[in-house]
């Protein structure tokens, strides 16, 4: 008999206990970076994405757009201006997030879902108020942060089978605002919200590294703050743990990093013994021990 059809089936078989502990569990899935600009990637996502609801998991993707946001930008003309490093999102550029994130960016990704076999569905948060912002900076203009959250359309989503896809734009809390919101807080929020089991942030790095480099694979929001208070957790990834550190305070029951670029980081992370990037939590394990 093929060897492979033996790995195959004994890797199946181990992946048992974590089907049977993931059936209907909510996933929140950040998905951005280098994976959404190439087509061989975004669908081996989404083929990873409709496994996970065919198995029982309830899924929801969040997702960013930067990459796509700044060319269209460019192609209009429209200048970027920055504030302490951070762009300001002024009308004109929260015009074009929302269509280059609504549009364009949310239906590639439905698309992709629904070619590989899913059932999937686009919105953003304006959509039944799912969320709603007020500007976190006003310096920053059109830069949200959520204040109010209503979840109730992606539990209905669920029931009907069907894999929420999320564009980070949000209603204001005054009437005809739009803002844009970042794609991990987003993701966070709705995490929170949903009481979800996991949230996966998929980012370009293999997770959080300790002094030496190397990824840590559990940790505890103490450890975290300890981190990036000493300076070894810095730069892009210092937004990324607050993140988890506010979606754990929300009782999402874990948060993990890691790497989207690996083959079936998201299936890896949740029915194989060893998962995949950081995972951070403040309980104990439960079925899964972690590669030390």
């Amino acid at each position: 008999m093929n060897r492979d059809w033996i790995a195959t089936a004994r890797t199946l078989s181990e992946a048992l206990p974590y089907l049977q502990r993931y059936s209907g569990a909510i996933v929140v899935i950040k998905f951005g970076g280098n994976a959404m600009g190439d087509d061989a990637a975004m669908a081996d996502f989404a083929r990873d994405i409709v496994l996970m609801r065919q198995v029982g998991v309830n899924p929801v993707v969040v997702h960013g757009g930067g990459p796509m946001i700044n060319d269209l930008l460019g192609k209009l003309g429209i200048e970027s201006k920055f504030v302490r490093g951070k762009r300001v999102t002024d009308k004109p550029t929260v015009e074009v997030v929302e269509m280059v994130l609504s549009g364009l960016v949310n239906k590639r990704i439905v698309q992709a879902i629904n070619d590989q076999g899913g059932r999937a569905v686009g919105l953003s948060g304006k959509d039944d108020d799912l969320l709603v912002c007020e500007a976190d900076d006003p310096d920053l203009g059109f830069v949200g942060k959520p204040v109010e959250m209503n979840v109730q359309v992606l539990r209905d989503l669920f029931d009907a089978g069907i894999i929420p896809v999320v564009a980070p734009v949000a209603t204001g809390v005054n009437d005809n605002e739009t803002f844009n919101v970042n794609g991990d807080t987003a993701a966070g929020a709705i995490a929170g919200a949903l009481q979800a089991d996991r949230l996966l942030l998929l980012t370009d790095v293999a997770g959080v590294k300790d002094e030496s480099g190397q990824v840590l694979t559990q940790l505890s929001p103490e450890q975290v703050k300890e981190l990036t208070k000493s300076g070894v957790i810095s730069g892009g990834m210092i937004p990324k743990t607050e993140t988890a550190l506010k979606a754990i305070e929300d009782g999402v029951r874990a948060v993990v990093i890691l790497d989207g670029r690996l083959p079936n980081a998201s299936l890896l992370e949740l029915f194989t013994e060893h998962g995949a990037g950081s995972i951070i939590r403040s309980t104990a394990p439960s079925i899964r021990p972690r590669r030390p």
